[in-house]
């Protein structure tokens, strides 16, 4: 994995709204080696979507290079990028995006076709594929007759068939539940250090950009860290046991990732460096407690007496997060999901600052016997 198969430098686009210029990309510099499995990650608007569409030859750049296999993309016309992209580039997308009258057999052996391979290979090749996707069963399925992740194993082994240089994944899990998504991402981060494939993914979650070899996190067009774990976070943590070290953490390229047993969220937190590289969301779905997030992002009905409660504090929610309101946030019946404004200071006389996190932990409410 030495070589680079991508090289990205000086990047630019910029779109015109009238009399207003909006740089979607702004000045966006980085490699990508052979083999590596790279996700780019950012919010909505960050211009990751916009990247991925311009290495693919989808939209040209205002300005900058795009090399990839060694060719100027930049320079090329339509019909050069059209040959180029069936020569070298595979799509893997978020709504599967497969011809539903056809099997997955048929699906798979699309491209093919329109390189002029003969049927009888497009098909050996499309089965083989199929097959080392783990859906050697459902050849003769038709997209209907399959689930969401199924769906998406045919849209891998679809853009695998080709053997491309690259595969581009656009949110390639959008569409999955978790459990089939970290099936997909797995079968993905397999295949890349099996065959020596070079993918990159755009997404907008940390937690799935942790499988990556090279996490690119991007920012209003611009790149603001790149974060390098050859083999994926996720596989290195999975290889060890942690058991077998002290507090039960375990040693990851990067940081230290705590992986939680038996203890509790509260003992062992999500420790990726930096923090926001490993989002807090993964351990509030396995271990029912949200470490890092505010109170009002928490998915905790409101009591039905919450009048009767007098919680003025929700008037500064952003004050207390579930570290500072104490371990057992979570059954704290004082939960405020509802917007600040709906809520007032109830009687008159009682006032927020007389509020504390103990407060709310106890249930007792100033100037009320």
């Amino acid at each position: 994995m030495d070589k680079p198969v991508i090289q990205v430098k000086n990047l630019y686009k910029i779109y015109r709204i009238g009399e207003n210029k909006v740089r979607a990309l702004n000045g966006v510099d980085f490699t990508i080696k052979k083999g590596e499995f790279c996700c780019i990650v950012g919010t909505s608007g960050s211009g990751k979507s916009t990247l991925l569409n311009m290495m693919a030859g989808l939209e040209p750049p205002t300005k900058g290079q795009i090399v990839i296999a060694g060719e100027h993309i930049e320079r090329k016309n339509e019909s050069q990028l059209v040959m180029f992209r069936q020569a070298h580039v595979g799509f893997i997308f978020q709504s599967y995006n497969l011809m539903p009258n056809l099997t997955a057999v048929e699906n798979v052996a699309m491209p093919l076709t329109f390189q002029g391979v003969p049927r009888d290979i497009r098909e050996k090749r499309a089965v083989k594929m199929l097959k080392m996707v783990g859906l050697g069963k459902f050849l003769d399925h038709r997209p209907g007759q399959m689930s969401g992740g199924q769906q998406q194993r045919v849209g891998i082994a679809r853009a695998l068939v080709v053997n491309p240089e690259i595969v581009f994944a656009d949110e390639p899990t959008g569409n999955l539940d978790s459990n089939t998504t970290l099936e997909v991402l797995k079968l993905m981060q397999r295949i890349v250090h099996e065959k020596g494939q070079t993918m990159v993914m755009v997404t907008h979650d940390n937690y799935l950009a942790s499988f990556g070899d090279k996490v690119i996190h991007i920012r209003d067009g611009k790149i603001i860290r790149v974060e390098e774990h050859p083999g994926g976070a996720i596989e290195n943590v999975e290889s060890l046991s942690a058991d077998s070290l002290p507090g039960g953490t375990l040693a990851v390229p990067g940081g230290t990732l705590a992986k939680p047993v038996e203890n509790s969220a509260a003992q062992y937190q999500q420790t990726m460096q930096p923090a926001q590289g490993y989002e807090a969301q993964a351990a509030a779905a396995q271990y029912q407690q949200q470490t890092v997030q505010p109170v009002q992002n928490m998915v905790q009905p409101a009591p039905a007496d919450m009048t009767q409660a007098q919680q003025p504090w929700v008037q500064q929610p952003q004050a207390y997060t579930a570290q500072t309101a104490g371990p057992d946030i979570m059954q704290v019946q004082q939960m405020a999901v509802q917007t600040p404004q709906e809520y007032t200071v109830q009687p008159a006389a009682v006032t927020a600052p007389e509020y504390t996190a103990q407060n709310v932990m106890s249930g007792e409410i100033p100037g009320q016997q």
